[in-house]
């Protein structure tokens, strides 16, 4: 019965109160932060207008404008003119900013056996700070050689105006674009001039192999900025996420965002591959040589790359939340005079930016309102003092209660007169031990063995409902929890199964804490943070649970407490504590119903706990007269534990939990409620690129684990009503999840779309490539698929190998104007020409490529060759780019600013006698706004509600032809 007297007690309302009360506003407010966005304030900072970048965004997303299409063009030519209004506007000295129209700078690299040769179009601002003096960039425009001090760095600011074929790329990068055109405005105002110089970058084609940023490098300016921050995005709207840094000197310039947002765990996933995609951020980073962050919208992933990437599905509140962070932190970068971000002159010679070095960084936010940063090293330092503290102060505390007399764990009978005493009083130290492993292996495997169930039954729900399979397992977990928690302290009330439970709980954190220590130290992972806070808070629970045994009677007072009220020593198995029945907490022993033998009616669970007295009981109990003036004098004496427990607990401090679940579950809920809702964006619609849903499953079981168990020591006190609550809500969601179709109108499944065309053959193939089953399901739909044969494959992209690509006879494309639209009859021949042309040696050739009505082809040899070479202005080697990488090249990527322009490739390939020379030449239309895709249209218009169409390449249309020499 709860003492109503003591509100903070451990007893059952106040313990359901508090843990409840606490989950649930903890949820709600986690949940709120991830999923709303803060209001745009009612005034802005100077020099920043949002119903301009509203305009703007409009403007520059009304069409698809990937590189290789003409809405591109038209985007450029919008977004030049707005640069030259912005500045236009001030009346500033004329060498406070640079635009920069780069059309002269092409880039040749290779990523694996893929060459790449683009031609660039970006638009460069930069912007004079008060405390630079010098050139902006080398007069000879060298991109390797800069005549500026070393330590005199600026800050470059990117965004790419580039969308896919597919979307209109509101978000991905619509408004980092229009935050690179408010930061112009922005920093152009007197009151805002920054002391370093900042370049601001509009780069073009980073959708399709992060190319302007690559033609960026080629511009004597990229030597310019040491430090740099990236603005792109991965979703439809939301709150722009701080997805990765380099270093914790840069981050702590994010500090000064009015709302952080982002956990060093999205960067760690880059760090190890998990993310497949990549941004701009590698380039500047890994191969310039520059120091930043990389801020980006990162959900839904449905709508990413897709048609619902519009200006509809974002917001006003977006773009602020992006812009204020890029504010803040450029305003940041650019204030900072100190040599920091300078490196040596050995960066130089690698053809690297003079950025220096920093420190890893651990960081992420708390509610959207503050932000923690630390270095690696200092998480590593407390990681190990922890280790070793924790287990000494323990070990010493261990020490002390029994010097004092007071251990009472693990404690099974003390002797009231010497060792050899064959009626000793019974403690039962040990119940309580191994109730709460028992119970969360238990819990987490019936977690984990509802993961499996859904991944056999319905495996794709998460897609759609990722909130319903988390509600699913932690309810399941803290029901089943619950049950066998509660029902060991029904059965066996003991005063130390919260004792125990932190004891449990402190040796899983401290087995974690090894492993976030070894992976901070050996592969400088910092995701593991929440473990060193939450072992921390677990240590000082357990710390206080060792403290309150001292508030106990010695073991040797309890028991000589017996022996000399003179009660008789010949029944030791009797109950060692008062039963349940008055306010304090004791019975006498009139009021003690008889302990009749069990029957099939008798309860399992009986309240009075009189059933387990000759199991339990070590008191020494009187049969003769005045036995009810002893058993009061020995309640008073050893204080009113709580009914049905060890009778010597009756002293124990009844608040201290309290402190102690502040100390466990707040702590837990907030650090790893954020890495797992963090972690849902990022992977609940991931199945549409063929990631592993069962993979998905189990890291949402492992996190409910660790988010629920910090509440173990606790609801042995819950009544059934709320468990029971959650049983009903386990049941439902899981016959939700069972059967429920996985996609839905909000959550559309993602499928990849592109036709090719054998301009040899005249083979005219469309493809689908998604999820097995449900892909077939959407071509039925599709008119000019009814009655073709239908060849389903595993995909040639390495990447969606996990998916199933279905292929048949579509409808012809029309991207050439004035050309005979492709049919069975006729063969657009002239969508693309070539010629070869033997070098002066066997093994050399050069290939002449034109393809009409595109700026994209690219060569596919049979072949690798290990040497090549492009003809045009600017077509220079560059040290720092290796051509034809490691093992040679067999994939050649032709990139050109204008329409419908050759190009001619020289190429050397080893020389063998007995090889011949041979491959594809292919070129490539995106454009699917001027109606020459009929096949991607007819597929927008009948896919199914539950469906939504992507670019699976570069090109959304491939005409090839094949070459021999």
């Amino acid at each position: 019965m709860a003492r109503l007297s003591n509100p903070f007690a451990f007893t059952p309302l106040p313990v359901i109160f508090l843990v409840t009360g606490t989950y649930i506003a903890l949820f709600a407010a986690l949940l709120t932060v991830h999923l709303t966005v803060p209001n745009v304030p009612y005034k802005t900072p100077a020099g920043t207008n949002l119903t301009q970048a509203w305009i703007d965004l409009e403007h520059i997303t009304r069409r698809y404008h990937p590189y290789n299409s003409h809405a591109n063009d038209d985007v450029r030519k919008y977004l030049l003119s707005r640069v030259k209004d912005i500045v236009a506007s001030r009346n500033l000295d004329s060498d406070r900013v640079e635009i920069i129209d780069d059309n002269v700078s092409n880039a040749t690299f290779s990523a694996g056996n893929t060459t790449v040769y683009f031609e660039g179009t970006n638009i460069i601002v930069a912007i004079r700070g008060s405390y630079d003096k010098e050139p902006f960039y080398s007069p000879n425009g060298d991109p390797l050689t800069s005549t500026r001090a070393s330590k005199n760095g600026g800050v470059l600011v990117n965004a790419h105006y580039d969308s896919v074929s597919t979307g209109y790329g509101a978000t991905d990068d619509g408004v980092g674009v229009v935050s690179v055109l408010q930061l112009l405005s922005y920093f152009i105002e007197p009151t805002n001039r920054p002391h370093r110089t900042v370049v601001l970058l509009l780069n073009n084609g980073e959708e399709d192999f992060l190319n302007g940023a690559k033609a960026f490098m080629r511009h004597p300016i990229s030597q310019l900025p040491h430090t740099f921050l990236n603005l792109e995005g991965a979703g439809a709207g939301g709150r722009a996420t701080l997805f990765r840094s380099t270093d914790a000197e840069v981050t702590s310039f994010y500090k000064a965002a009015k709302h952080p947002f982002g956990t060093v765990v999205s960067g760690d996933g880059f760090k190890q591959g998990f993310v497949r995609s990549q941004t701009d951020y590698v380039v500047f980073n890994g191969e310039l040589g520059l120091r930043g962050l990389d801020v980006a919208f990162m959900e839904p992933r449905a709508r990413y790359h897709t048609i619902e990437d519009s200006t509809r599905e974002t917001s006003l509140n977006s773009i602020w939340h992006m812009l204020s962070a890029s504010i803040a932190t450029t305003s940041g970068l650019a204030s900072d005079t100190s040599d920091r971000f300078s490196g040596t002159d050995e960066d130089r010679k690698k053809g690297k930016v003079n950025a220096g070095t920093g420190s890893d960084a651990v960081w992420f936010d708390l509610f959207g309102k503050a932000f923690v940063l630390l270095r690696l090293h200092t998480l590593f330092a407390l990681c190990v003092t922890l280790l070793v503290v924790a287990p000494i102060a323990l070990i010493g505390l261990t020490i002390a209660l029994s010097k004092t007399d007071k251990q009472y764990l693990f404690a099974l009978k003390k002797y009231v007169h010497s060792s050899d005493d064959d009626e000793p009083v019974r403690l039962y130290g040990w119940h309580g031990f191994f109730r709460f492993p028992i119970s969360f292996v238990v819990a987490t495997a019936a977690v984990i063995g509802l993961a499996y169930l859904l991944q056999r039954v319905n495996p794709y729900i998460i897609y759609s409902s990722p909130y319903a399979v988390w509600s699913m397992m932690l309810s399941a977990w803290f029901f089943f929890a619950w049950f066998l928690l509660r029902g060991a302290s029904a059965m066996r009330p003991s005063a130390l199964q919260r004792h125990y439970a932190l004891l449990w709980t402190f040796v899983g954190n401290f087995a974690l804490l090894v492993f976030v220590t070894v992976l901070a130290e050996k592969y400088q992972l910092a995701g593991g943070y929440f473990v060193l806070f939450g072992f921390a808070g677990t240590f000082f629970a357990l710390l206080l649970s060792y403290i309150e045994l001292f508030f106990l009677p010695k073991k040797s007072a309890y028991a000589a407490h017996f022996d000399q009220a003179g009660e008789p020593n010949h029944d030791r198995e009797s109950n060692s504590r008062p039963l349940s029945g008055t306010t304090n907490g004791t019975r006498s022993e009139e009021q003690l119903p008889e302990d009749d033998d069990a029957t099939e009616t008798t309860s399992l669970l009986r309240n009075d706990r009189t059933s387990f007295r000759r199991n339990y009981g070590s008191r020494r109990q009187s049969v003769g007269d005045g036995a009810e003036t002893d058993d009061h004098h020995a309640s008073s004496d050893l204080g009113s534990p709580y009914e049905g427990e060890q009778e010597w607990s009756g002293k124990l401090p009844s608040w201290l939990w309290l402190i102690q679940f502040l100390l466990t579950v707040p702590i837990t809920v907030i650090l790893v409620g954020q890495i797992a809702l963090i972690l849902t964006s990022a992977m609940y619609q991931t199945p549409a690129d063929g990631n592993s849903t069962l993979l998905i499953y189990i890291l949402f079981a492992a996190l409910t684990a660790i988010l629920a168990a910090p509440a173990g020591p606790f609801i042995h006190r819950f009544t059934y009503h709320i468990p029971t609550f959650l049983l009903f809500v386990c049941i439902g969601t899981v016959i939700y999840n069972l059967v429920a179709f996985p996609f839905s109108r909000d959550h559309k499944l993602k499928v990849y779309f592109q036709q090719q065309v054998d301009l040899d053959t005249g083979a005219n193939t469309v493809s689908l490539t998604g999820v097995d089953g449900f892909v077939q399901d959407i071509i039925k739909e599709i008119p000019s698929a009814q009655g073709k044969d239908l060849n389903c494959t595993t995909p040639d992209v390495a990447t969606r190998k996990e998916l199933t690509k279905c292929s048949w006879a579509g409808l012809p494309a029309h991207v050439v104007p004035n050309l005979s639209p492709y049919s069975n009859h006729t063969k657009p021949t002239s969508w693309l020409d070539y010629s070869l042309q033997k070098g002066k040696h066997a093994n050399e050739a050069t290939i002449r490529v034109v393809g009409q009505n595109t700026r994209a082809c690219k060569l596919l040899l049979d072949t690798p060759v290990v040497d090549l070479g492009v003809a045009g202005v600017g077509a220079v080697s560059d040290p720092r780019f290796n051509a034809t990488g490691e093992h040679g090249t067999r994939e050649l990527r032709l990139w050109h600013r204008e329409w419908s322009q050759p190009w001619n490739v020289s190429v050397t390939w080893n020389d063998d006698a007995n090889s011949t020379f041979s491959g594809r030449v292919v070129c490539l239309w995106s454009d699917a706004n001027a109606g020459g895709i009929p096949a991607f249209e007819e597929l927008q218009h009948y896919l199914p509600v539950w469906a939504i169409a992507t670019k699976i390449a570069d090109g959304l249309v491939e005409g090839s032809k094949r070459f021999k020499l």
